[in-house]
């Protein structure tokens, strides 16, 4: 009788494991239900495009002669000022058109030198008093994204009147004045702006651009408390006229 037992529980066994490795469940076993935390949402990836203009200016000239800009390392060119209009567009899916942000920089170094280190720098920025609080946001958003490094160290955020204007096309002519605090005004490098008949542009933009041409700065000026430092330059080749566009990817859920 014992080994009879022995034998069904030994059929029992066999059975069952069989029915296992077929993937079979046992009329007792019932899979678990997913639970709701588990249930995925379908994302897809979206792109989306923001274009303007660009102004740029420094203390130390960009169009120049390598003997002048050597001698200028480090002693000048740790300050600038970018800017960058909106033509069309959006950041963080915010529309930013006709909107306008400004940054004022005091670097370690100068800006541009590959045997420098300029970083970390301190900044202000100038963000159109025009925008809504989510696109003030995004405007200091996007300005990091582009300045980078510059842009790391903010130390105030100013909220004013912003006026950019490029005059023509190609021209480099240009305006810009935030607040009291900045104002830049630019021209076309011409023939009696050459000194030694070796120049180029030997630094180029600090930011991404699409298209930038070398200018003279008419003024190149800063006016504020929160760089220890002002500044006001005049009719140096220290400024760059340009375009950008740029690209962000963002997720977004079906």
């Amino acid at each position: 009788m014992r080994k009879t037992v022995l034998i069904l529980v030994s059929l029992c066994v066999f059975c069952f494991s069989a029915l296992a490795q077929q993937g079979v469940r046992p009329a007792s076993v019932k899979p678990a239900s997913p639970s709701a935390s588990a249930t995925s949402v379908p994302t897809t990836i979206v792109s989306s495009t923001i274009k303007g203009q660009y102004l740029e200016t420094r203390s130390a000239d960009v169009y120049v002669g390598q003997c002048f800009a050597n001698g200028e390392v480090n002693l000048t060119g740790h300050e600038a000022i970018v800017a960058w209009h909106i033509t069309e567009g959006k950041w963080d899916g915010v529309s930013l058109a006709g909107l306008t942000v400004v940054g004022a920089i005091k670097a370690k170094a100068t800006l541009g030198d590959p045997y420098s280190t300029p970083y970390p720098a301190k900044s202000v920025l100038f963000v159109d008093q025009n925008a809504t609080p989510l696109q003030r946001q995004a405007l200091l958003n996007f300005a990091q994204d582009m300045g980078g490094e510059l842009l790391h160290n903010v130390v105030r955020v100013v909220d004013t009147q912003i006026d950019m204007e490029v005059l023509a096309a190609h021209s480099a002519r240009a305006r810009l004045r935030a607040g009291e605090f900045v104002t830049v005004e630019t021209r076309a490098i011409g023939d009696k702006d050459h000194l030694c008949g070796n120049e180029d542009t030997f630094y180029p933009p600090l930011t991404a651009t699409t298209h930038a041409m070398p200018a003279v700065a008419i003024t190149d000026q800063y006016r504020g408390k929160d760089l220890n430092i002002v500044w006001e330059l005049h009719d140096k080749r220290s400024a760059f006229v340009g375009t950008f566009e740029k690209n962000q990817l963002l997720a977004a859920s079906r």
